[in-house]
């Protein structure tokens, strides 16, 4: 090129001039100006909002500091044969430790009485070592016990229950027990149900296919999920036509819609069942012999070693052994009534003893002139033997009137809507 060529035929002083002035405008050219050096400290407005961008920030680096927490947690399920002690022992636990925890009073107390099925948390720390001990009491209440700077403390913790009332019916079919379960009770409830309504029906003789009966009963919610089942709070039982009716007052025990204790002087059956061999009947054909003989009570037969409890409190009068009757114990409850109960596997109270009403007093058996075990159940008034499932009993005490006057509104309410529930699910069926 001209240009190239009329540059080599300078001098070399002039060549290295005229270079270094070119290079100087160059670098003038490719300078920023002021704007736009002012424009890279301000955000770009094309940027969109929510746009991911890396921040660079300042910030301190420390070490995670974990103490005071517990680095692991181990539930134990208490099982048959454990103690505080076994368990203490399987998670490596001093029985200094132990010995520090029994000093927490009523506390260290409740915590004795564990039972197969409970459960106990242990919060451990990194060594194993112990920081805090949780043991359920109820749906409600928690033992909290804890390693603090002042030693092994201890509470309990307190949770809100939610109360929620269920309702439940069912009609007899086969059997009392099976109709509790259709309804949904638990083994608990039905025997509560049957507990309630043991002073006026006996259900061995008295449950007949048809039978109804229908139970409020609380239940308890914590954050929204059921943890406990509660009392029946009212009941009605209706047998063969009759219609019985309890309700729970304050002071926890049941009463009828007037006030009077379900609770009586005499239970309708001193055992726990499992059918009838025979009625009452004063001439009963007698199983070994075959004669005519008055047969004056009433046999329940039941497994050997079921418990046999006194119908009501009185003194034991007799407690012995004859050829015909077995083992057997009779109690004067006053002077008007006497009960007897034959043919026992084993006796369990002496002659002059006191007893109270459902305090067990022997064992079913098949001991005298019997044919299998059960227990021969005699109810005798004035002397003279009554049938034990219709003859009439004392009146039951009546709350006073103070105690009237709190009961028969609350009584009244849940009895109304017993009755509208009741109405509502026969209608459904």
């Amino acid at each position: 090129m001209p240009v190239i060529r009329i540059f080599k035929l300078l001098p070399r002083g002039h060549r290295i001039a005229i270079g270094a002035l070119s290079a100087a405008m160059l670098l003038l050219l490719l300078a920023p100006t002021e704007s736009a050096l002012a424009s890279r400290d301000q955000a770009d407005p094309r940027q969109n909002e929510g746009e991911r961008r890396r921040l660079a920030l300042e910030v301190e680096d420390r070490p995670f500091d974990d103490e005071g927490h517990a680095a692991r947690e181990v539930v134990v399920r208490v099982a048959a044969g454990d103690t505080l002690s076994s368990i203490f022992a399987r998670q490596r636990l001093s029985s200094a430790l132990l010995h520090d925890i029994g000093q927490l009073g009523e506390h260290a107390e409740l915590l004795k009485k564990i039972h197969p099925g409970d459960r106990l948390t242990f919060q451990l720390d990194h060594q194993g070592g112990f920081s805090a001990l949780s043991y359920p009491l109820d749906a409600a209440r928690t033992l909290d016990i804890r390693h603090t700077a002042r030693g092994i403390q201890s509470r309990i913790l307190s949770a809100e229950l939610e109360q929620r009332t269920q309702y439940a019916q069912a009609e007899v079919s086969s059997n009392f027990w099976n109709a509790g379960v259709t309804a949904g009770l638990n083994p608990g409830q039905i025997l509560s149900l049957a507990a309630m309504f043991a002073w006026d029906l006996d259900f061995a003789l008295d449950i007949r296919a048809g039978d109804r009966f229908a139970v409020l009963y609380e239940q308890s919610y914590k954050d929204g999920i059921h943890v406990d089942t509660g009392h029946i709070i009212a009941a009605e039982f209706i047998n063969q036509g009759k219609v019985y009716r309890a309700v729970r007052h304050e002071d926890g025990n049941y009463y009828s819609p007037e006030g009077r204790a379900m609770r009586k002087s005499f239970l309708r059956a001193p055992v726990n069942f499992s059918h009838i061999s025979s009625n009452f009947n004063p001439r009963r054909l007698h199983p070994v012999t075959g004669q005519i003989k008055a047969h004056r009570g009433i046999d329940y037969a039941a497994r050997t070693g079921t418990p046999v409890v006194a119908a009501g409190s009185g003194v034991v009068v007799e407690s012995g052994y004859s050829q015909f009757n077995g083992n057997y114990v009779v109690i004067r409850h006053d002077d008007t009534y006497l009960t007897k109960y034959l043919h026992l596997h084993q006796r369990m109270v002496k002659k002059g003893e006191k007893v109270k009403q459902e305090q067990q007093i022997g064992t079913v058996g098949a001991t005298g002139r019997v044919t299998g075990p059960h227990l021969h159940y005699e109810f005798l008034v004035n002397g003279v033997h009554q049938d034990p499932k219709t003859v009439k009993l004392p009146l039951a005490a009546i709350l006073s009137n103070a105690e009237l006057a709190r009961f028969r509104p609350e009584a009244s309410r849940l009895l109304a809507q017993l009755d509208r529930v009741s109405e509502i699910m026969l209608a459904k069926q």
